[in-house]
């Protein structure tokens, strides 16, 4: 086997152990946590946005906090239509690998439901099936797609990655297992990108 599968074979495995355990609650306790202590910015009791907010950027985004404003702009290159620009005009191969991860992602949240998280006695049911970060998997993938095309601005890159995925915590946008289901799911796609690149 070759070090690009078993590198694909062991993302694949980390993530869907990663989505089974987040569904039997064995890191509701992190998450419940997170929510807790790490989210100063997080909105809770504000509607929380659906598919239409996903596809345009900025559609109905909060602008009553500095975690808010700087999750908004800083993100912004994460939003799916943006991002799927962004890849596309870097390479091709990495546009499709973002179409397909964020076609895992729908499925995901479609058929993944964690234990109910709470803001005191308020249900945050939009963390219910929040799992994994869309956010944090365009992230790694446009991150990755402009380092490689623009190798020079790699660094840049991998500093506005990291803020960006630390803010999705802070405004309370995601909990931490979304984002290192993300993350993974990010990871996992460009590893395709690269054996579809390698291809003739």
């Amino acid at each position: 086997m070759s070090r690009l599968r078993r590198s694909a074979a062991l993302l694949s495995c980390a993530f869907a152990a990663l989505a089974v355990l987040v569904a039997a609650g064995a890191f509701t306790g992190v998450d419940q946590w997170t929510v807790d202590h790490l989210m100063p910015g997080a909105s809770f009791h504000h509607a929380q946005g659906g598919f239409l907010d996903g596809l345009v950027p900025l559609l109905h985004s909060r602008w009553d906090s500095p975690y808010a404003v700087a999750a908004n702009l800083v993100t912004l290159p994460a939003a799916f239509l943006l991002a799927l620009a962004i890849t596309f005009a870097c390479s091709r191969v990495f546009g499709i690998a973002l179409v397909a991860a964020v076609a895992v992602e729908v499925l995901c949240k479609e058929l993944l439901a964690r234990p109910a998280l709470h803001d005191g006695s308020f249900h945050i049911a939009s963390f219910d099936s929040s799992f994994p970060s869309g956010h944090a998997l365009r992230t790694v993938i446009v991150a990755s797609a402009v380092a490689w095309s623009r190798p020079r601005a790699g660094r840049f890159a991998a500093a506005w990655a990291i803020g960006s995925i630390v803010l999705l915590l802070l405004a309370g946008w995601h909990t931490p297992t979304d984002v290192a289901g993300g993350v993974l799911l990010g990871g996992l796609a460009l590893l395709g990108a690269r054996r579809l690149a390698a291809r003739p």
